[in-house]
């Protein structure tokens, strides 16, 4: 069965040909074979199936937040999660909040509607500019959390299995997780605790206002490198002279070394060459091999 089957299915949930670049945060890069745009469970069960009988890679796609597409077509298949995906609900049990987030759903926005309930713990999430499905697979964070400090499940789906991951099958790191590379989140289960609604909103404003203070806005993807044990990326990236560095339509920030910015209409391989170069400049001057935070499509080696 091929990818035909996927799109005739489809009646309209399936774009062929679709650019998939321009719908990451670098808004930059090239397209896949098809993207499929699924709101409903019923339309998972339904082109799920066929979605992995193409034999083709299988790319979630959320805000594309930390997400880099070379440029030209590539042999994937998108599923990009919306509609009863991005719900939030809560009930208050076993001396707690037990959270029900979908997929699909914003965690600067659920950060903000718990708080707003008095629901406190998820605060740090207001400046993560992904969804709950990236998040739960990378362990996303800042400001001294993560997903792993209240994650308890964790729901996906893969060629017409559901299953629900316990936070000990998760085995959450840093940024990473043992969810393996095509396995689609649907929903994450969270607890967290009944807290002062008021103080919850003057730590979002004090998060947010150190992200507009610290960081670049404009076309990037955040943090390009993981922060190796024991120090700052952002600092071994200044150390090695990478602020202003640019290659073609890509620079580093100049106020931040770990953030790249891309020009409008820039290139995806412009962005890749910059981070090679971000790379070895680092290793030739400090010894320490930086880790990218980024997933990458139609690249080979990640920088």
């Amino acid at each position: 069965m091929g990818i035909g089957e996927l799109i005739a299915q489809g009646r309209g949930r399936v774009e062929e040909h679709a650019a998939l670049g321009a719908r990451t945060t670098y808004r930059v890069g090239g397209s896949v074979a098809a993207l499929a745009t699924l709101a409903t469970m019923r339309d998972l069960e339904e082109l799920g199936p066929l979605i992995w009988a193409c034999g083709l890679p299988v790319v979630a796609l959320g805000n594309g937040s930390n997400l880099l597409v070379a440029d030209g077509e590539h042999d994937v298949v998108g599923v990009h999660l919306t509609g009863d995906f991005a719900s939030l609900s809560w009930s208050d049990r076993d001396g707690g909040v037990v959270v029900e987030a979908g997929a699909a759903l914003d965690l600067p926005v659920a950060a903000r509607r718990l708080a707003s309930e008095g629901i406190v713990g998820f605060e740090w999430a207001v400046g993560v500019p992904g969804t709950f499905g990236g998040a739960a697979v990378m362990n996303a964070g800042g400001h001294g959390s993560d997903m792993a400090a209240s994650v308890r499940e964790v729901a996906t789906w893969r060629a017409g299995e559901a299953r629900r991951w316990t936070l000990g099958e998760l085995h959450y790191g840093y940024r990473a997780s043992a969810l393996p590379s095509g396995e689609l989140v649907t929903g994450v289960t969270m607890r967290l605790a009944r807290g002062d609604a008021a103080a919850a909103k003057v730590v979002l404003g004090e998060i947010v206002r150190w992200r507009r203070r610290h960081q670049p806005g404009g076309a990037n993807a955040g943090s390009v490198f993981s922060n190796p044990e024991g120090d700052a990326a952002g600092r071994l990236l200044e150390a090695a002279g990478c602020k202003g560095l640019r290659v073609g339509s890509a620079v580093v920030s100049e106020k931040h070394a770990n953030f790249v910015l891309v020009d409008p209409g820039g290139s995806a391989n412009d962005v890749y060459e910059l981070l090679c170069q971000m790379r070895e400049r680092v290793r030739e001057s400090s010894g320490v091999t930086l880790v990218s935070e980024h997933r990458l499509i139609g690249f080979g080696a990640a920088p």
